[in-house]
This record gives C-alpha cells, sequence and structure tokens, in this order.
C-alpha cells in the first residue's frame, strides 16, 4: 500500500507518534475498544486497550474499596500505550509497574490472527510488556492482576524553599523508606520569590498516625504533622495527584477523556543511581533560576522494583536506580517553541554529571525523538540501537529478536520503533 500504520489508545504519546506521520499513513484509533471486565472474587480486570486509567480505576472502584491497580495519576492517559511503555505510579514501590501485574493479553499479529499468551509465546508476550506499542501487532486487551489497598490511604502535600539540606536528606530517604510510602519531589520556579520551590507530595497506604510517626524517625527534616495530612479512599487520592485537590466527584475527573491540556509540551528524562551533592543540588537551583521554565519531577524507586531482574520485561531501569526524573516544559503559541525547546534541552545537558553512564538511561513513555531516530518503513538496527539501548539497555537486542520473528517485514514502523535484525 506503501502506507504507515499509526496506531492511537488515549494519544497522549509526547511526541504525538501516535496521530502524525512524515509519509502517507492510516490511523487506528482504538479508542472506542473500551469494555473494562472486573472480578473481584479473582482479584482481575481485563480491559481493552482504547480504556483509560480513570475509566479502569473507577470501574475497579465501582466493583470494590479495597482493591486498586499500579498506573498512572493521568487519568485520561489510555491503557494501550500506558502499558505497553511500562507506566507507572504512586503504587510503585509497593506493587511495581504496570507491566509487572500483567497476567494475559491478547493481539493481532501482522498475519491478522488474533493471539492470547498462550498462543503468541513467551518472547512475544514479554515483549508487549514494556517493549512499547505499535512494534509487534495491535494490542487489544490486557489482563491485570488486582492489587489489595486499604479503604482509607493518606496524602500530604507541602512546599519548601531554601531547601538544599530538605532535598538532599530526600534523596537518601525516598527510595529506603517503607515501600507503603511513595513521596515524590517537583522543583519549580516561585514566580513570587523567584527562588526555586520544593514540592513533595506523598502517598501512603495506612493512617495518618503511623505516616507521621514513620516520617518523625525517618525524614524530620520534613516537618510533617498531622494536619498535614488528609485522609481518603484510594481512588480520591488518585483525583488528588492529578488535581491538589477533591472538590469535585471523582467520576467527574477519572471519567473525562479529554487530553492533558491544548498548550504544547515537551518531556525529557534520566534515572540516577547515586544521590546529588548539596553542592551540585545549589548549582542545580542556579540554573533553574537562570533558565525559569523547566519543572523537575523527582520519582523515588526502590522497594518492589529492587526485587524485579532487570531482564524479567523489557523496561531494565530497576535494582540500583534510586529515583527518575521528568524534564518538562509547556508553553501556549508556536513562536517561542523554540525557546522551551533550548531550555529544556540546556538543563538535560547541565544534569549530565549527576545521572546514568553508558548509557544515558530515558524512560520510553516520555518518548523523545531527540535520543535518536530512525527512518519510518526502513529502521535500521543501526539507528534502533542508539534510542533502543537507552530506552531497554541489555533488553534491546532480545527486542530485536521478537520483532524479527514476528514482524521481519518492519510492517509495525514509526520513528523509534524497534527494527529488525536485518
Amino acid at each position: 500500500m506503501g502506507m504507515n500504520l499509526r496506531i492511537r489508545s488515549g494519544g497522549h504519546d509526547f511526541e504525538g507518534l501516535s496521530y502524525v506521520s512524515p509519509v502517507n499513513f492510516v490511523l487506528l484509533d482504538m479508542s472506542n475498544l473500551r469494555s473494562i471486565d472486573v472480578d473481584i472474587e479473582k482479584e482481575t480486570a481485563t480491559v481493552q486497550v482504547g480504556a483509560t486509567i480513570g475509566e479502569l480505576y473507577y470501574k475497579i472502584w465501582e466493583n470494590s474499596k479495597v482493591h486498586a491497580f499500579p498506573a498512572g495519576v493521568c487519568p485520561s492517559v489510555g491503557i494501550g500505550g500506558h502499558i505497553s511503555g511500562g507506566g507507572y505510579g504512586v503504587l510503585m514501590r509497593k506493587y511495581g509497574l504496570t507491566i509487572d501485574n500483567v497476567i494475559d493479553a491478547m493481539i493481532i499479529d501482522v498475519n491478522g490472527r488474533v493471539l492470547n499468551k498462550k498462543l503468541m509465546g513467551e518472547d512475544l508476550f514479554w515483549a508487549i510488556r514494556g517493549g512499547g506499542g505499535a512494534n509487534f501487532g495491535v494490542i487489544l486487551s490486557y489482563k491485570l492482576k488486582l492489587v489489595r489497598v486499604p479503604e482509607t490511604v493518606t496524602v500530604f502535600r507541602v512546599s519548601k524553599t531554601h531547601a538544599t539540606d530538605i532535598v538532599s536528606r530526600w534523596q537518601h530517604v525516598a527510595n529506603k523508606i517503607d515501600r507503603d510510602l511513595f513521596i515524590r519531589l517537583t522543583l519549580q520556579l516561585d514566580r513570587t520569590t523567584k527562588t526555586i520551590e520544593a514540592i513533595f507530595t506523598a502517598f501512603f497506604l495506612g493512617n495518618p498516625d503511623r505516616l507521621v510517626s514513620m516520617m518523625n524517625t525517618e525524614f524530620p527534616e520534613l516537618g510533617i504533622r498531622k494536619d498535614d495530612c488528609k485522609t481518603m479512599s484510594w481512588v480520591e487520592s488518585v483525583v488528588f495527584w492529578w488535581t491538589n485537590n477533591v472538590t469535585e466527584p471523582v467520576e467527574k475527573i477519572l471519567l473525562e477523556r479529554s487530553s492533558i491540556s491544548s498548550k504544547s509540551s515537551k518531556i525529557k528524562s534520566d534515572y540516577l543511581q547515586n544521590p546529588i551533592s548539596g553542592d551540585g543540588i545549589e548549582s542545580l537551583w542556579r540554573k533553574m533560576e537562570e533558565l525559569r521554565v523547566v519543572q523537575l519531577a523527582f520519582n523515588p524507586y526502590g522497594g518492589r522494583m529492587n526485587e524485579i531482574k532487570s531482564w524479567e520485561t523489557p523496561y531494565p531501569h530497576r535494582a540500583g536506580t534510586i529515583f527518575k526524573i521528568q524534564y518538562l516544559v509547556v508553553w501556549d503559541d508556536d513562536e517561542t517553541e523554540a525557546y522551551y525547546l533550548n531550555q529544556i534541552r540546556v538543563l538535560h545537558e547541565f544534569m549530565t554529571p549527576f545521572v546514568s553512564k553508558n548509557p544515558r538511561e530515558a524512560f520510553l513513555n516520555y518518548r523523545d525523538l531527540d535520543l535518536g531516530t530512525s527512518v519510518v518503513g526502513n529502521n535500521s538496527y543501526k539507528d534502533g540501537k542508539v534510542y533502543g539501548e537507552k530506552y531497554f539497555m541489555g533488553n534491546f537486542d532480545r527486542l530485536v529478536k521478537v520483532k524479527t520473528m514476528v514482524d521481519g517485514d518492519n510492517f509495525f514502523t514509526y520513528e523509534q520503533s524497534i527494527p529488525t535484525s536485518l
């Protein structure tokens, strides 16, 4: 046909690869394939890839107040891309990633056959749990293992400035503390003081008394008090993390299918195996104050993430990783695009001494074409290895072998797809 196929679940690919192509293409929109079947007795959910994270959460909550699924905090993200790329959320330290809780899947291969786990075989089942969507076929659905949560969880969100010592301590605590606790650190410019604001947002599988006691012992520098804490259901905590409050009905937030924002954005990522020194943090403050527009989010690892081997799924960033960084810039009009892109690239380059090396690791679901691209329809192993080793490290070659086995003619191709070995 001479046309490229683009597969769209929720349309949240950060480089827009699920709905644009440099060549003529056919868009396969999966958004109406969105049924969700929850079986609380078996503690499973079968969800089609066109459903959103929010729809999955709401369906689980309708059936049980003590079950959840360890996925992300943006409700409108599509299940298909989120899971296939190794999606994560606040339950990752307790239960791992989305892909660590997938027990079956349905996929249409390049020959039009509908395959489940048994029919597709272990290699393909391995590849579609973290190897990225639209590489090996058209994924139709995932069967998920639900996880247990208490009826009430605890959250807090506190902000600090002049926080070098607190941020330094966070680096040494957040990945080692009880796995029931997830504390994200966000750094951004305070528009009033023109200094860097450090925001600590927490999710805890327990009550405020236990949380405050734990924080007083492990992280007293943050000064958390019971008044800082809020209790709510797990599903309400999703809304809290997304909107910073729970003032609207959960169904309004979770079932809204619109995109994240009408604004433009660019995202980059990094992984760290060692804390940044106090001097390094101070230099980061100065660089962020100079650049002004880049926001950083630090997500802690440890817990369950340390127990899963790097080769068990295509997602390799496991034991040894202490946290992941998300870089973000957002802008309103096309005229300022070059300025914002330069700002985020400058900060990413500035962080080079502090982050992983050989390769400099990156997160597939924070798609970044700066890492390298292939020619659509003629993806070479050489080109693919440039970005592929950053996303998948030692798992890249196995993904290439699976790709060659199931799609040797490279029908499923895009700018950062898995190449064949030919």
